[in-house]
């Protein structure tokens, strides 16, 4: 049971790493960025390139991911989204969908349809035992990077300046450009960020959750379940939530099968009856 928990939580952080860039973007930029698993899903093909064809070391592949799908994000941000930031929510919701086929279709057809296996470096992995609980070493090194990573979001979210230039600029872009804030430039980092953290999310759960050119569609739904469990307030809706979810789905899937990954959305619904706008979403 402890070794189940141990890896739902495991689970659970990386489904929040994937999904907090999404969280940022829809809940501090009002933005419905669907084609956020697209950015996942490049992160995840930079480290198996790097690291199963060029000999790159495992660990260094992940802030060459991170950077990567970070510029990859700002590029795209400056020239495509920034169109968008302005229109309605189907016309963001049509248009990153367009992105996704489009991201699909291209790594399709430069890396070929298989399932992609990453080779991890021999410490991270197999198994340990304390106390009686089977760990797995690289879950425990994703419980780990990904709690740190956590608590270095939430931190700049709410107590720098540029979180809160961040939550002026979303509040009133008029007002916050008025007092020198420069609006373009916050939205352009943040988005970039957002991208990047995905894109290192990609690269840490392409051992568990697999990798192919279908990536972003089927954790799609995922990353929305996360945030509209979470809310979208603060980082600690989307973090409690992925714990919740990643917990849930491991426990489902274990005790009864049958159900499979329905498990998830059952909590959904049981959690959006109680609480419709998420467990941690402001009042008024």
């Amino acid at each position: 049971m402890l070794t189940l928990l141990f890896d739902g939580l495991a689970y659970g952080m990386l489904l929040f790493i994937l999904s907090c860039g999404l969280a940022v973007t829809l809940g501090l930029m009002n933005f419905i960025n669907l084609a956020h698993g697209a950015f996942a899903m490049a992160g995840g093909y930079v480290t198996v390139v790097l690291t199963n064809r060029w000999g790159v070391p495992f660990l260094l592949t992940l802030p060459i991911a991170f950077i990567l799908t970070a510029v990859l994000g700002l590029v795209l941000e400056r020239t495509l989204y920034v169109r968008l930031f302005d229109k309605t929510h189907l016309d963001q919701v049509l248009f990153s969908i367009g992105i996704v086929f489009i991201a699909v279709a291209g790594m399709d057809y430069l890396m070929g349809s298989q399932q992609q296996i990453l080779d991890l470096p021999d410490f991270l992995k197999g198994r340990v035992t304390i106390l009686g609980v089977g760990i797995g070493v690289y879950r425990a090194f994703l419980i780990v990077t990904c709690g740190v990573l956590a608590a270095c979001l939430q931190l700049v979210l709410s107590h720098t300046r540029f979180g809160s230039r961040l939550r002026a600029s979303v509040d009133d872009r008029r007002v916050a450009r008025g007092i020198g804030i420069r609006v373009n430039t916050i939205f352009a980092a943040t988005f970039a960020v957002g991208s990047g953290l995905a894109g290192l999310g990609g690269a840490l759960g392409a051992e568990i959750l697999g990798l192919d050119p279908t990536f972003p569609l089927k954790f799609m739904v995922y990353f929305l379940i996360v945030v509209s469990v979470g809310g979208t307030s603060s980082m600690t809706g989307p973090l409690v939530a992925s714990i919740l979810l990643g917990v849930a789905d491991v426990l489902g899937k274990y005790y009864v099968p049958s159900l499979g990954g329905f498990i998830i959305y059952i909590v959904l619904v049981a959690v959006l009856v109680v609480r419709p706008q998420g467990l941690f979403t402001r009042a008024g």
